[in-house]
């Protein structure tokens, strides 16, 4: 399989907005975002956020006489998180990336609640377009707040006809998002103000009446335990093939995403 081509460029901060209590939506300008126009709104990128008291992005540097990259010093050396490009703004040199604003708990979170303008924010992505699901006569998508972005993705990306049921776990009824929305689709919300210390989203999900007949397809991103109780209950309790289920964890509770990066995987690999 050929490697994919990556792109990094530093962004500035042009626009904020709270879409919920809970949930920030930065835009970002730079002369790098035509890299990107091709990249699937929805698919995985990495940011590269300034430590605390910097607000400029200090990428590696190549020293061409020694024939080796140079890392930033560790004081400024920026901190990277894997997020998800939600879309390209209207105008060139936009793209646009949502947080969840979970308090000054982590370094996206504190980095988005805290971003003025001007500020910067390093991004990351491999140039090319990604399947986020394939063809069904169902889905069954299943989020909590981490993965609204994604599941707008999808939602928007799906044909009009497309059927199926959304299940997303989001702090209070403040929160129910405006993105989350398709014709075909019943929406239902579950209200949890810290998923950090338990999820009743696998339970939930048990309960949905599937359907007997016809193709499906579920799409299930949230917090570890909850994605590997949901990955066993679709595939050993229900019988459904892998090509039937994509699951995957976008964080585990107490363990910060580079300490828990090799555990997330792992559990993937397990399940096939």
């Amino acid at each position: 399989m050929e490697k994919p081509i990556i792109a990094k460029h530093v962004f500035n901060v042009v626009a904020k907005q709270h879409i919920t209590p809970h949930y920030i939506r930065i835009t970002l300008r730079g002369d790098g975002a035509g890299d990107f126009k091709h990249c699937t709104p929805g698919a995985n990128n990495k940011i590269f956020i300034p430590p605390a008291g910097e607000n400029h992005v200090q990428f590696a540097t190549f020293d061409a006489e020694k024939a080796e990259w140079v890392m930033p010093d560790e004081r400024i050396k920026p901190i990277v998180r894997t997020y998800t490009h939600r879309g390209m703004g209207t105008a060139d040199g936009e793209i646009i990336i949502d947080f969840v604003d979970h308090g000054d708990n982590g370094p996206a979170s504190t980095w988005a609640r805290a971003a003025v303008k001007d500020d910067q924010l390093g991004v990351a992505m491999k140039l090319r377009e990604t399947a986020l699901c394939p063809a069904a006569d169902w889905y069954f998508l299943i989020a909590d707040a981490t993965a609204i972005p994604v599941l707008s993705c999808i939602l928007e990306s799906l044909p009009s006809t497309a059927k199926g049921h959304c299940l997303v776990e989001v702090a209070t009824t403040d929160d129910i998002h405006p993105d989350i929305k398709h014709a075909g689709f019943t929406i239902q919300y579950i209200f949890n103000a810290h998923p950090d210390k338990g999820s009743e989203l696998a339970q939930h999900a048990k309960k949905v009446v599937l359907p007997e007949e016809g193709s499906r397809f579920a799409y299930v991103a949230c917090e570890y335990t909850s994605v590997k109780e949901l990955r066993k209950h679709f595939r050993d309790e229900l019988q459904w093939t892998s090509q039937e289920i994509y699951a995957f964890s976008y964080w585990k509770a107490g363990v910060a995403e580079d300490k828990s990066a090799s555990d997330r995987r792992e559990e993937k690999e397990e399940q096939g």
